[in-house]
């Protein structure tokens, strides 16, 4: 359920807005600005790693690349 917000923003970038981005999506794409700005929390990141150890092209990728680590070759 959204929340309703009475917000002050500056008169170029409301212009800038209503021109680039139709009435009925404003809010939503405002929403989306600000959860790009927001830092995750470290259960939204604990999950997206997990999410990521269970990809197949992940781990290809990774073995693919592991001859080019440097530990253990001869300094």
């Amino acid at each position: 359920m959204g929340v309703r917000l009475n917000i002050t923003m500056d008169q170029a970038v409301y212009q800038q807005l209503k021109k680039q981005v139709r009435p009925k999506k404003m809010s939503a794409f405002i929403t989306e600005a600000v959860k790009a700005r927001l830092r995750p929390d470290r259960r939204m990141l604990d999950a997206a790693y997990q999410a990521a150890r269970r990809e197949r092209w992940r781990r290809q990728v990774a073995q693919d690349w592991s001859p080019t680590e440097s530990e253990g070759w001869p300094g």
